[in-house]
């Protein structure tokens, strides 16, 4: 086991981790929507966050501000948003369509 398997998340990546347990099947954040919703870090650290603890949630659902979904994982990323329903456009998200805002309708 890694180290990080064996510790509890931080404060920060714990809020993190709940906002993309939160995410719709069909929707999506972007790595900024998500720095953005908790008030505190940006991309780049919500990224370090979900490669550190986000395998136990559906971390397919945070994709880059285009649309692309995260390039490791052979492809695992689209079949998961394929079958979540999520709105594509090719390869990308159709973020249009899935982003979704943090807020139950």
């Amino acid at each position: 086991m890694a180290p990080h398997e064996l510790a509890e998340p931080p404060p920060y990546a714990q809020r993190i981790l709940d906002v993309v347990e939160s995410i719709p099947r069909g929707r999506v954040m972007a790595y900024g929507d998500i720095a953005e919703y908790v008030g505190e870090g940006g991309p780049r650290q919500v990224g370090k966050v979900m490669s550190t603890w986000g395998g136990a949630v559906p971390w397919h659902r945070v994709v880059h501000a285009d649309g692309s979904p995260a390039p490791c994982h052979d492809g695992e990323a689209l079949r998961l948003l394929r079958g979540d329903g999520t709105p594509m456009r090719g390869e990308r998200v159709d973020m249009k369509r899935a982003r979704w805002n943090g807020r139950r309708s």
